[in-house]
């Protein structure tokens, strides 16, 4: 049986990119979402001012890609920076437009994504 402290410790040292590399990865092994389900955001939205506050405090954000622009090599180098995706993978992302370099990622990290990218010479949007 593995150690939990240990595994906590762990886990406490990686990354904002690696926890969501971590998560996309378990998402596929085990076929699970850690997304939250709608319903509860839902039953949570009913009080009016509580729904506005969540609004203002956004702590998971996606990067999406809307064009690549006219440096798409430079926006495929920094797509591969930002998220650790194979040459393939990131070049399909450049291509197709709306496509999200990051989901579900701390604020931090998606400015740091969004501004690589804007500089590469793509048009960037957070949702």
């Amino acid at each position: 049986m593995a150690d939990i402290k240990k595994l906590a410790e762990e886990l406490g040292k990686l990354t904002v990119l690696e926890a969501a590399e971590l998560v996309k990865t378990l998402e596929e092994e085990w076929g699970v979402s850690a997304a939250a389900p709608v319903a509860v955001a839902a039953v949570a939205g009913g009080n009016g001012g509580a729904a506005a506050e969540a609004a203002e405090e956004k702590t998971e954000f996606t990067v999406i890609i809307k064009d690549a622009g006219p440096k798409k090599i430079e926006v495929i180098k920094a797509i591969r920076q930002v998220t650790n995706l194979g040459l393939v993978e990131a070049k399909a992302l450049a291509e197709a437009a709306g496509s999200k370099v990051l989901e579900q990622v701390g604020k931090e990290a998606a400015m740091d994504a969004k501004s690589k990218l804007e500089a590469a010479g793509a048009v960037v949007e957070l949702a």
